[in-house]
């Protein structure tokens, strides 16, 4: 396939990003609920104090703050538009448009590679183990490559939900990614790399692997015909694997790239693994699956839109 793989990979998921950004914003801001929530204090003080004046005793306890209530995608959407406006919706679009420029024309791009190379020339399919090692190897790669512009469209998405004296306020992905670059060094730009990298390779692994290995099965047992609606049930079906095996690594590594790290100050977090034991300590293990609902919303649709377009955009390509 050579190039012809890349720019229909990189077409069909330029489109899918943009057409669900909205949905993966309200992703990014769930999964930042409660990480700055203050803890329950113990009783601070139990030894009474005597008022003398008026004869009674008083002992005096320290206020203990009240969880914040969880809430859900709904209402993580309709605050931001009344707090934010519409636009809000799409704060970040352009760095969603460079990553799925560099990370997802990459992968889908180089899995289109390796699945030629590696199917069988009789069958033209692929096992279901290489289809794995095809997806790990390009989400791998695609993911090194993307991370300044992931990094930029977490930023920029989360910015929203900062007080105004602390808001980044980035215009553009460009003015975001310069920013970091000048402010924090130029290993800024791949912080959270590690995470990226390996929610990359799960994302690339399950979804793309997923997707063919359903296609197969449905046109193998005659379910459909090879048309809109084996792409679509094949698509979501992947989307859903997808969002199960990401949501976890997707968690952690959004709150370590959303990180403030200020001058002579202790990081919030050391590490990924950091971010993990605190996560779970403070928010409990389901912390992990915090924005599920959003993650398979989203998810789901831009599989969809994603292998749809492909099919579409292969068929528009197919005597060039």
């Amino acid at each position: 396939m050579g190039v012809k793989g890349f720019v229909e990979g990189g077409i069909a998921s330029i489109i899918a990003g943009c057409s669900t950004h909205p949905l993966d914003l309200i992703k990014v801001r769930m999964q930042l609920q409660g990480e700055n929530a203050p803890k329950p204090n113990p009783v601070h003080n139990l030894r009474p104090a005597l008022a003398f004046q008026t004869g009674t005793t008083s002992i005096h306890v320290g206020p203990t703050p009240l969880p914040q209530p969880r809430v859900g995608p709904i209402s993580v959407g309709v605050r931001l538009v009344q707090q934010e406006g519409v636009r809000a919706l799409f704060s970040g679009v352009s760095a969603t448009v460079l990553r799925q420029t560099l990370y997802s024309t990459t992968r889908m791009g180089l899995y289109d590679i390796l699945k030629t190379k590696w199917s069988d020339q009789a069958s033209g399919n692929m096992p279901l183990a290489r289809k794995i090692e095809a997806g790990l190897i390009a989400g791998g790669v695609g993911a090194a490559i993307g991370n300044p512009a992931d990094v930029a469209m977490v930023r920029m998405q989360a910015d929203g939900r900062l007080p105004s004296a602390q808001r980044r306020n980035y215009k553009s992905v460009v003015d975001a990614i310069t920013r970091m670059a000048k402010q924090e060094g130029v290993t800024s730009l791949w912080r959270g790399s590690s995470l990226t990298v390996n929610r990359a390779m799960l994302v690339t692994a399950s979804q793309l692997a997923s997707y063919d290995q359903f296609k197969e099965m449905i046109l193998e047992k005659g379910v459909m015909r090879d048309g809109l609606g084996t792409h679509v049930t094949a698509s979501f079906a992947a989307g859903f694997v997808a969002a199960v095996a990401s949501n976890p690594v997707d968690v952690i590594k959004t709150r370590v790239m959303n990180m403030k790290v200020e001058a002579g100050k202790e990081a919030p977090y050391a590490g990924a693994l950091d971010c993990a034991l605190k996560t779970v300590r403070a928010e409990g293990p389901m912390a992990l699956y915090k924005g599920f609902i959003p993650t398979i919303s989203r998810q789901g649709p831009f599989t969809v839109v994603l292998f749809v377009t492909l099919e579409q955009v292969r068929k528009l390509f197919k005597d060039f």
